[in-house]
């Protein structure tokens, strides 16, 4: 439900109803992960999109039934018919199972509490029981911080608690999920499938390196999704009117900032500094750190130069061979813009475990679920780039 929160949000704070259809699990080749949602009002408003378009017309009718009717909660199987071409349902091949249950704000104030921090970009959880007793199905719980509220329906009992126990440390991986429970009775009564929505801080991208490059990989950067630092020692050239779409502009030594400031295993540092009194130093250390990323910009002798000068400075060859030259996947580009498509496209492709080839080159479902690795892709635990 989150890729629709901002309007969700603003149905809640009005007190308006609607029913909501989220996908809750996932076979084959599907188009969008587990966790999306459709959502229509009253109004026959729609918001979201589920499978691309295959199943939407379907989605939205039964999302009309719900609210009509104000009934429970129904779930709803789609899947490719080789028997009638126009028949409802996913032309990729996969299979979605879908939960569609009518949702009061007024009845349920602690979602549109959960949404708002979504909004505002804060952490936050809503866990969703998707398959269990039948008087379970779509009952919902909240995690804001400390605090736990669940609906009505759930409650705070042995089974509340459970839930909004595995809630809590779902919330702490940042990655919405599908959950068991009830496989132990000790510490859940009943056998469920927990869907927990998880609302994360934006990752980070760190660019450091005031040059043309960085402004367009600045504007990548935040386009899908991160919150974007742009670090530079000199105060001339690391102005926020030359980088208009970082979220901030830092002057300070490359090493010293990226020493002081937090890093997730989500985070990307993207080295366009192309100076070693600067790369060296911040290398050394982001080599060392737990990030997700980290791509250094030069060409393929300055890329020699700079391995020599890191193994002089005791970085250790586990570490070296994390690094991947030239930055960037080879699309040809040339302008800053280009450039950065090319980063920003191994980044994705890294975090994904993907390939970087050409669909056609690769075998399997399109749409893996993630952290899933394509027969020819390379993987490791990071990566360090250099380019011109």
């Amino acid at each position: 439900m989150l890729n629709i929160a901002d309007t969700l949000h603003l149905w809640c704070r009005e007190e308006r109803p609607f029913a909501l259809a989220t996908v809750v699990d996932v076979t084959g080749s599907a188009p969008l992960p587990t966790g999306t949602s459709v959502a229509v009002d009253e109004d026959g408003n729609a918001v979201g999109s589920i499978s691309g378009g295959c199943v939407e017309g379907a989605v939205y009718e039964l999302c009309q039934e719900v609210l009509q009717e104000q009934g429970a909660p129904r779930r709803a199987r789609f899947g490719y018919s080789d028997d009638d071409a126009f028949a409802v349902g996913l032309t990729c091949g996969g299979e979605l199972d879908v939960l569609v249950q009518r949702v009061d704000p007024a009845v349920q104030p602690h979602l549109g509490a959960a949404l708002a921090e979504a909004v505002e970009g804060r952490p936050a959880a809503v866990a969703q029981i998707v398959h269990g007793p039948k008087e379970l199905l779509g009952a919902t719980l909240s995690i804001l911080g400390d605090s736990r509220i669940a609906d009505r329906t759930l409650g705070d009992g042995p089974t509340g608690r459970a839930v909004a126990d595995h809630a809590t440390a779902q919330l702490r991986t940042g990655r919405t999920a599908l959950l068991s429970l009830g496989q132990d009775a000790d510490t859940c009564p009943e056998k469920l499938s927990v869907l927990v929505h998880v609302a994360a801080t934006r990752p980070r991208m760190l660019i450091f390196g005031a040059i043309d490059f960085t402004a367009a990989l600045a504007q990548a950067g935040r386009f899908l999704g991160y919150h974007v630092t742009v670090c530079d020692a000199r105060p001339v050239f690391a102005t926020k009117a030359r980088f208009p779409h970082a979220d901030e502009v830092v002057v300070d030594w490359p090493h010293r900032y990226l020493a002081q400031t937090a890093v997730d295993a989500r985070t990307a540092v993207c080295v366009l500094t192309h100076d070693a009194k600067f790369d060296i130093p911040l290398l050394h250390l982001a080599l060392d750190l737990p990030v997700g990323y980290v791509g250094a910009m030069g060409s393929r002798r300055t890329h020699e130069e700079r391995l020599l000068r890191l193994r002089e400075v005791g970085v250790a060859p586990e570490q070296l061979a994390r690094l991947r030259s030239p930055i960037g996947l080879d699309l040809g580009a040339r302008t800053p813009q280009e450039t950065a498509i090319s980063i920003t496209a191994e980044i994705i492709a890294h975090a994904g475990r993907a390939t970087g080839l050409p669909l056609a080159r690769v075998s399997g479902p399109i749409h893996r679920v993630s952290g899933t690795v394509a027969e020819t892709a390379w993987h490791g635990e990071g990566m360090v780039a250099g380019t011109c």
